[in-house]
């Protein structure tokens, strides 16, 4: 499905299949490096998943799906630009596909808007933001599962480290009035994504 969906996607812009395929390769390779545990093919398969469900309320769906797939493109835990990075890789590959300006434009900002998830005048950002964070609002088994795969890429720090740093990001999520910016995201998601956070917090 994910591979489907790009090549239908990259075809809108070029007839170049060599080129679609290498681009499919890259996107696929960097998510399924061995110390990716959450930030996986899988969790793209989610997001796309999540988003087909307001499909409807987007205003550019070529855009959203450029997003989704370069969005952690570049991801290394050790680093705190991976937002920028995976977004100057998604402009540059963007303009080899030939996608207008614009568009490119709009994607890089979507990535961006991914670092601190907060509410955008973009309705379309909001609706990505939101299927991002979705993994918070799911039943208790798949967000520890979430939780442990975050842990494991961070696996490099001990716990006298990691765990201060992750309460920090659970309690700026805890702190927002609304975690999910998008009406139909909040009414689906924000009350159990409240009670998976605070129990994650309480067990640290």
């Amino acid at each position: 499905m994910l591979k489907e969906t790009f090549v239908k996607l990259a075809a809108t812009y070029t007839d170049d299949n060599l080129l679609i395929n290498e681009l499919w390769e890259e996107v696929k390779a960097a998510h399924s490096t061995p110390k990716r545990h959450y930030h996986t093919l899988k969790h793209l398969e989610n997001l796309l998943h999540q988003l087909e469900a307001v499909k409807d309320q987007i205003k550019n769906w070529d855009v959203i799906l450029f997003t989704l797939y370069y969005h952690d493109i570049v991801y290394n835990p050790l680093k705190d630009n991976n937002e920028e990075k995976s977004a100057e890789l998604a402009e540059a590959r963007l303009s080899v596909l030939a996608v207008p300006i614009e568009l490119a434009r709009q994607c890089k900002q979507q990535i961006l808007a991914t670092k601190k998830h907060l509410l955008n005048t973009d309705p379309d950002t909001n609706y990505f933001t939101d299927a991002d964070l979705s993994v918070l609002g799911q039943d208790w088994p798949l967000y520890a599962a979430y939780a442990e795969g975050v842990r494991k890429e961070y696996s490099i720090y001990p716990d006298l480290i990691y765990k201060p740093g992750r309460k920090k990001v659970l309690q700026h999520f805890l702190q927002m009035d609304r975690i999910f910016k998008t009406d139909y995201f909040y009414n689906k998601l924000e009350a159990t994504a409240k009670r998976n956070l605070e129990r994650e917090l309480e067990a640290l």
